[in-house]
This record gives structure tokens, sequence and C-alpha cells, in this order.
């Protein structure tokens, strides 16, 4: 691999382990060696296992439950349903509109009906096939459109003609929540609502549903307080989210119900939403003993939240020689059955939903729908990445239509510093779309594949199986650049909180960082530690265990951590650098100008070093705890969509090369070089991981991945049948990091992990129809998609 650190200017070198260097993860080792303790390994003496009861079908209403053959079977200890709900019998991080039990209906495949805790797992599952429920089924709602009353697409719509037209729905039994099938419709009006343009061009696409994948399954170990609440150990996003609708569930304040983060493995969005939490809790309160829940994969499936799949109509109109005059949009995401994060992932969608490109003209109307599909709520990308899919096949389509290079499409029309959004916000950092296209542009082509039957195998697609020798082999170049919101949007209240602390410990200084971040993965506990060590200038940096036993730290998602975390971790630390140089001040007896902290020392600009920071504190300790919030975004107008809605945007662009045998329909990605702006690599290497990471997660959106659902029935849950990208699809990548500062931003940083998850799968995509020269309008791209058989 090639990786290239582009800054635009000089940066002052820091000492090791400090904010823009690479210093090796504390859990990297452990992770490596197999050693690392995940929340499946959670283990206490007398603990029971909690197992799930789920519904088989779709839709359906529960007209009886008969516990007692389970809670007769020998080892079991507690068999529960919706009536053993103390509290609120519903949940939801925004609408608590989801059952944490089944009531009386049930609305997707997996939901859960009734709980099990018995002395070992196999007795648990034995024990939960022999609950008797009789369902009275009913023909799942599937289609998001048609659950909305919305007739599809009129084939003869021009420009002028609205964009979507409502019909009112008639059967009650379709009708899925009180208020019906929509959750969110967001509109953006901006501009000429009747433009003209030269050139005009009309697109319809749909992008499958992608699960997050992450191989850790669901799990966690909770047990029984001392004062009458309950503890548990849970892999998670969000621990005080979580916590908040476990206590209205559980009927308990939030001091009798404690979380601590245990060991994530991958995370991606699907853990933002509860799953086995209140469950093993329920089941913990009922026995008093430990109850242990781990599902399977193919229950995983089933027990989190995937990516929306999407159905888009757009269209695009420009002048004729390339400078576009309008955008149209009609996107439908189906939300599946209960409501999640639809109205924030609507959001992005709709507001982000045009690309980093200057319109002067948009109309766009997006929807989020009930469905009787599998719930769909956060994953990496958070809306953004249906989208791209769309604007940037149109892109390619328009510059087709007018004879233009696609790049040079892109770059005429590219969002600069001080254009509008959609939304009117005015981008108020730097966007530099272009520099990321011309970036990746030059990057050095892969070398050509020799003639047939003069390569290796394994460089060709499908050659691994000896299907083909090369000579249906095509190959093609596709390019995308995209752009994401970073923390949340909308008026949120985005903050986190931080506890840092300074004493001496064994004679050396010691900062302890304490915050509820959820590390999944990503890296946060290194980068608490380098700005630790850069704002305190000491070496001995002690992450704390996260839990709620601080404020709250915030979803991990959203790519927000470094920032709105990173941002609380600074400004705690500045707080006890303040009182740390006050103490050092009194100590001195005298006003020294310019004191500062440097490697373990107060340093003054006049006198060098004036003392020892483990001299200045003794056996005295500082500690600070604080909230930290970015500048606050606002709710957009309704009808128009205007406002101030993002807090940040995060640019990223890909070329991919691909080569495809025509015959076979298969794709073997040869290349995929990214450029991507970060404003300051807190961490290099980890910033080339998430790249790296991210882009493979597009690639996999663009030719492998979906979840298949026909009649509301997921017909692949395992990882035999959803298929995965190995190291063997995984191309080398060339990446150009550039570092442009935010001035709004601790560091100047922005978020890293999403963008190359929205860029690299329109690339892919984009390279394949430029291979075979087929307009190829749905993701995944499938072998009979490009055969067309």
């Amino acid at each position: 691999m090639t990786t290239v650190i582009a800054r635009p200017e000089s940066h002052t070198k820091v000492i090791g382990g400090r904010v823009g260097d690479s210093p090796q993860r504390p859990d990297g080792n452990l992770k490596v060696r197999g050693e690392f303790a995940y929340s499946s390994d959670l283990w206490m003496e007398g603990m029971l296992w909690g197992v799930t009861l789920r519904s088989p079908h779709p839709y359906a209403r529960i007209r009886s439950i008969d516990i007692g053959p389970a809670l007769a079977t020998p080892g079991v200890s507690a068999v529960l349903t919706h009536e053993d709900v103390p509290g609120e019998k519903l949940y939801g991080m925004d609408i608590a509109d989801q059952p944490v039990l089944a009531i009386d209906v049930v609305r997707y495949q997996g939901e859960p009906v009734a709980l099990v805790a018995a002395n070992h797992p196999e007795v648990a599952r034995q024990a939960a096939k022999k609950i008797r429920v009789d369902y009275e089924v009913y023909e799942p709602v599937t289609d998001p459109i048609e659950a909305l009353g919305h007739p599809g697409w009129n084939p003869g719509q021009h420009s002028t003609a609205p964009v979507v037209q409502v019909v009112e729905l008639n059967a009650e039994r379709a009708r899925l929540h009180p208020n019906g099938n929509l959750v969110r419709h967001l509109k953006i009006r901006k501009g000429d609502p009747a433009p003209v343009a030269d050139v005009v061009v009309v697109g319809e696409y749909e992008v499958g549903m992608q699960d997050q994948a992450f191989l850790g399954p669901e799990s966690g170990l909770a047990f029984p307080a001392e004062d009458g609440g309950v503890e548990l150990h849970v892999a998670t996003q969000w621990l005080h989210s979580d916590q908040q609708q476990m206590c209205l569930a559980l009927g308990l304040p939030p001091e009798k119900v404690r979380l601590t983060l245990a060991g994530v493995g991958g995370a991606f969005g699907g853990r933002e939403d509860l799953s086995m939490h209140v469950h093993a809790c329920l089941l913990t309160l009922h026995t008093g003993k430990p109850v242990k829940m781990v599902y399977h994969r193919e229950e995983s499936f089933f027990g989190h939240v995937h990516r929306h799949p999407a159905t888009m109509r757009y269209e695009h109109g420009a002048t004729g020689d390339g400078v576009l005059v309008y955008v149209k949009a009609a996107i439908y995401l189906d939300g599946g059955a209960y409501t999640s994060s639809t109205p924030a992932v609507v959001a992005n969608a709709g507001t982000l939903g045009i690309g980093p490109y200057v319109v002067p003209n948009v109309q766009v109307d997006c929807f989020g729908s009930y469905t009787n599909n599998p719930p769909c709520g956060a994953m990496r990308g958070f809306g953004a990445v249906q989208v791209a899919f769309a604007y940037e096949a149109q892109m390619d389509r328009l510059a087709a239509e007018l004879g233009m290079d696609p790049v040079e499409l892109r770059c005429r029309n590219a969002m600069t510093e001080g254009a509008q959004a959609p939304t009117g916000q005015v981008i108020d950092s730097a966007a530099p779309v272009e520099e990321l296209l011309r970036r990746v542009q030059s990057m050095p082509m892969p070398a050509e594949h020799p003639a047939a039957g003069d390569t290796d195998l394994r460089a060709l697609p499908g050659g691994v199986s000896n299907v083909t020798h090369g000579e249906s082999v095509v190959r093609g170049v596709g390019y995308a650049v995209t752009y994401k919101n970073i923390g949340f949007s909308e008026g949120f209240d985005d903050y986190s909180t931080a506890r840092v602390r300074l004493e001496v410990v064994n004679g050396e200084p010691t900062v302890t960082v304490h915050t509820a971040a959820a590390e999944v993965g990503q890296g946060l506990v290194t980068v608490e530690q380098q700005i630790a060590r850069t704002e305190l200038a000491v070496d001995r940096v002690v992450v704390h265990g996260k839990d709620t036993r601080v404020g709250s730290g915030g979803s991990t998602s959203a790519s927000r951590q470094t920032y709105v975390t990173g941002g609380a971790v600074k400004a705690a630390c500045e707080k006890v650098r303040d009182v740390l140089l006050g103490m050092a001040r009194r100590q001195l007896g005298h006003t020294i100008a310019g004191l500062r902290l440097d490697d373990g020392k107060v340093v003054s600009d006049g006198e060098g070093v004036v003392a020892a920071i483990a001299d200045v504190l003794g056996d005295r300790v500082i500690e600070e705890t604080l909230q930290w919030r970015h500048r606050p975004t606002e709710p957009i107008d309704p009808e128009t969509g205007q406002g101030f809605a993002h807090v940040q945007y995060a640019f990223s662009a890909h070329r991919a090369v691909v080569d495809v045998d025509v015959e076979l329909g298969l794709v073997k990605v040869v290349a995929l070089d990214c450029a991507q702006d970060v404003g300051k690599a807190i961490n290099p290497e980890a910033v080339v991981g998430q790249i790296q990471g991210g882009s493979a997660q597009g690639l996999g959106l663009a030719i492998m991945e979906e979840v298949i659902v026909t009649g509301g029935m997921i017909r692949n849950p395992s990882f035999t049948d959803y298929l995965l990208p190995t190291m063997l699809d995984m191309p080398p990548m060339k990446i150009a990091v550039l570092e442009y500062a935010d001035p709004h931003a601790p560091y100047g940083l922005r978020g890293v992990g999403e963008p190359p998850t929205i860029s690299s799968g329109p690339a892919v995509a984009a390279a394949i129809r430029q291979a075979v020269g087929k307009p190829l309008s749905r993701v995944p791209i499938r072998p009979e998609h490009i055969t067309g058989t």
C-alpha cells in the first residue's frame, strides 16, 4: 500500500504519543493475540443464561402465549413476557414505539416475544421452543412507497411536474402504527420552483439493505446490585442513551441502573439501539442471579437494525457547458417496523442528497416509512451512503449526455469554501472538492492486465476458481466525490463529558481520563491519551473504564467522538493545567510570564525549567469534570429545509479501477484510491486505517453485501450467505490525507470514519458501468445485472 500524508503547511513536531503521532494502541497486542476480553467472554459464578423467543412472522396478532411447558423444564428459572415488564412497555432512542417484548402484535420477523433464563444455554434454547404462541398471521406491508400510499413513479414526469403525489391508505391493517406509516417527510426547497435547463437527465436507483456485520455478536452480563438495582456490562455505542431507555422499562431511577462498557467487537451503528440490554436485566431482577445473554450469528441478524434500503428518482438539469441548473429528487427509505434513528437518517439523506456540488435550484423530498421489514437505523454513513450512489450515477450520466469528462463535470460544479449547501447553510471551512478529485485522478494507474493466458489467474475476476483466463475481461475506471455531516444535527444538544485527574503515583505524574464515550474498535482510547499527553505534558495517561458513573459521552457514531469527546478531554485538561500553573506561581512566590508545561516540567519562556510537575503537585490531586459542546446547530424549516443544520462537513473522493468478466458477470476491484480532508490527523495511522476500513464497507455494498428480504423474511441470516469482502477482495490503496484545519473544531480536526464509506461504493459502481456500458442502477451489482441473464 502507498500512503501519502499531504500537509498544506508545516507542523510542529511533538513528542511521541501526542497529537499528530501514531502511538501503539493499548488494546492492539491483546486483540492480535486473541487475548482481548469481549462482551461475549464475560462470566460470573452461578450465572444463568438468557435466551429470546422471537416471532417467526413479519406481521401477526398474538392471540395467546402459553409459557407453562417452558417453565416446567428442569433447569429453567424464569420465563417472562410483556406482562412481566415493570415499567414502560415501549422503548426507543427518540420515539418510544418498540415493545420491550411483543404485546399484542408482532411487526417484523424476529421480534422478541418471550425470555427464558436457565442454568445452561442449551436448556434455555430448548425451553424457549416449548413456549406456545398462537398467531393470527397478516399479510405484511413490505413496499416502503406503497406503505405511504404513493403510486410510485410517473414515467412521463418532467421537471415542472410535482415530485410525488400522495394517495390515502384505505386498509386499516396496512396502518402499522397509530399515526400511519410515515416516519418523516423532509422537504428541501431552494431557488426557482420551475427551473429550465438545456440538458436534463433522469434516473431511478435502488440500494439494498446492508448489515453492519460486526464480528462480535450482541452480548452482555447483568447482575443484581446490593441496593436493589442492576449492573449491566454490555457491548454498546451509547451508554447513557441505553441507561435512559432501560430505566423507563425497568421502573428504576438512573442511580440504580449502572452500565459498564464491555469489550466491543465492532459496531458501525448496529449497537446504537438496545438489543439484549433490558432483557438480561429483567431476567436478573426476576431471578436475583447474574444472567448472561449472547446472540448467535443468525439471531444477530434479527437483533439489530440494518442500513435503510432506498428507492430514489433523480432529475438533473444543466446548461450546455455543464453547469448545474437544478436537481430534483424523491428519496424513499425503508425504516422497517419501528422508528429507531430513521428521522435523522431521513434528514441526512435529504440535506446531503445532491452531493458536494453548487446547485442554485433544489427540490428534494425524502421519506422514511414504516414497513414489516426488519427495522433499520444507524449504519456508517447514515443516509449519505444511499443518496451518493444516485447523485454520482447522475453526474456520470450527465457527463455522457454532455460529452464531458466525468471528473471535469464534477470539478466545474464543485463546492468550495463559502458555497451554499441545499439548506442554504454556508460552508464556512475548507471544501477542497476539486483538489480531492485531482489528487485521485493524478495517482498512478495500476498496470494493465496482460493478454489472455499470460497472467496470474488470481489477478482476474473469478480467477481463484479457474473460471477464466482473461478472455472476456474488460477494465473500467470510475470516480466519486461525496461529503458527510459530522456530529449530531438540527439543533440536537450534542455534548460530551470528560473527567480528568492529575496526581503523582509512585513518583510519576499520572493523568486519568474518564469518559463514557464508547471505544468500539476505532481507537478512541488512544486519542484520549494523545490529547491528555499533549495538553498536560505527562507521559503516563490511564484511560478509566467506560461507564455511566461519569456524564454522557454521547454516541460513538456520526464520526463525532474525536471531535466532541476529544474536545471535552482537551477542555478538561486545559482546566487542570490552569489550576496546576496557578499552584506553581503560588509556590514560586513571584509572577513569571509565559508559564507552560513541557515534558513533565513547568517551563517559563524566560527562565526555562522552573519546577517539575511532580514537585508542584506533591500529594495533592487536581480533578476537573466538564461538559463540552460544539457550536449549536438549528432545526431546518419544515417547508423549505433551510437552516444551519450541520456543525461540520467532511469530504472524500475515490477512484476505482475494476476488471469485469462481461460473460460471467464477475468483478475484481483492482485499485481503490482515496483522497480525504481530515482537518488534522490526530493519529495518522489510525486515520489511514479508518479510510481503509470504510472503503471496504463501501466496496462491499457496491458488489456483494445485501440482506435479502422477501415478503418481510430474511433469507440469508448468516456469514455464509451474506457475502463480505475478504483480503482477496480488497485491492491495494493509495491514500492522500489532506489537512485543511476547520477553525471551529478542536485542533482543526474533521471526523474521519464515515466519508470513505460514502465515496468508495459509487466509484466502484461507476467503474463497472464504464467497463460494461450498462446503466446498472441498483447496488449491490450482481453478476446477472452485468450479463443480463
